[in-house]
């Protein structure tokens, strides 16, 4: 019996002492900068004057829980783990083309896609930015969240001087430290949500580069442009610290036309609110991928996307969230496949390039093919 409880006590002291080295492993591996920094000092203090803070973190204008009633994280993690779904990753190179970005004449008005949520706009002359990852990876452990073949040809080196840099929130796959360092020589002014920009000063920008912004805000950063930050029903967080910076979707206004930047949203309210208040739109950019029945309210389904469209009055709607990374379950190609099968009874012209393709913002009836059709 002595000897059993011996035994017992040494694998008890043997996994403790691994529980305690794996957290000072953790611990040292997330002082890293690529996890950023949280906001502090006279940043804190302007957040928690914010109506939208309360409790010690920001809130969505309606109740969001992480995950639909019925689900524990347990079992969506080990389904996200070890479960294997078809087709999550393809197995053919995705298609894609070299634009070169910094020989587009000013007055043309165009868009290219990077795949997920990054894409490069020039409208009006002044040369946008929105979520740019292009690094391969979106995830702060390096090798876990590649990028799909073909998907990843544009780097930081191809892009030109950026006016304006959006960012919709700091998850990974929309906050990237590697792209976002290399860039910050290049970038005139960065509109991101309160808190973001601790993050920005931690990797070497300047509070004259950012313009930091709650909800329901107005900036003119030239004139004839002009950007309203509104909602989005999401959450936040770098490590294991959620919701202290703010999410954000953006109605950018140009001398020529109106653009809506969704960023990453469930389905609620907001998106009849904005288009009410500010619509038609131009253009919208609707978060139409990595979604799960599992989590439905932080991430909107293909039917919801289109839903989010016409209640944004939208005459053009793209898509995106798609196509470079694999973050959920469904299949790679779902969310296009699927929003446009659904369309057919709605109408609503689509904007789908494959990634690098120029999209022409000055003509609405441009045609795009379904690249994805017949891609293993």
């Amino acid at each position: 019996m002595k000897t059993i409880l011996k035994v017992l006590k040494r694998l008890l002291i043997g996994i403790l002492g691994l529980l305690v080295l794996l957290a000072v492993i953790t611990f040292i591996y997330m002082k890293q900068s690529k996890f950023g920094k949280a906001p502090s000092g006279e940043r804190l203090e302007m957040i928690k004057r914010s109506p939208n803070y309360k409790d010690g973190k920001f809130q969505n204008l309606h109740l969001t829980p992480s995950l639909t009633e019925g689900y524990n994280i347990f079992e969506v993690t080990w389904e996200v783990l070890f479960k294997k779904s078809p087709r999550r990753r393809p197995v053919d190179s995705l298609p894609s083309i070299k634009t070169n970005l910094r020989n587009i004449p000013a007055d043309k008005d165009v868009l290219v896609w990077f795949g997920h949520s990054s894409y490069f706009m020039q409208i009006d002359g002044k040369r946008i930015l929105v979520d740019p990852v292009l690094s391969g990876n979106a995830s702060p452990i390096p090798g876990t969240t590649t990028s799909f073949n073909g998907s990843d040809i544009y780097t930081v080196a191809d892009l030109p001087d950026i006016d304006y840099l959006f960012i919709s929130h700091d998850h990974y796959d929309h906050l990237d430290y590697e792209t976002l360092t290399k860039l910050r020589p290049r970038v005139r002014k960065v509109i991101c949500g309160l808190g973001v920009g601790a993050h920005f000063e931690h990797w070497g920008y300047t509070k004259d580069q950012l313009a930091e912004r709650d909800w329901h805000q107005t900036l003119e950063p030239d004139s004839g442009f002009i950007i309203h930050t509104t909602p989005a029903r999401h959450f936040s967080g770098r490590g294991f610290t959620r919701n202290n910076t703010l999410w954000m979707s953006y109605v950018l206004q140009t001398p020529t036309m109106k653009i809506y930047i969704g960023g990453d949203s469930g389905y609620d309210t907001h998106f009849a609110d904005i288009g009410n208040k500010f619509g038609p739109f131009d253009l919208v950019m609707i978060d139409n991928g990595q979604y799960d029945i599992k989590w439905k309210y932080i991430h909107t389904q293909p039917a919801e996307a289109l839903q989010a469209a016409h209640d944004l009055k939208a005459k053009r709607l793209f898509p995106v969230h798609s196509s470079k990374f694999m973050l959920a379950n469904h299949p790679w190609d779902e969310p296009l496949a699927k929003i446009s099968e659904l369309n057919k009874t709605i109408g609503i012209p689509l904007v789908t390039p494959f990634i690098g393709e120029q999209v022409n913002l000055d003509d609405p009836g441009q045609q795009f093919t379904q690249w994805w059709v017949g891609l293993r």
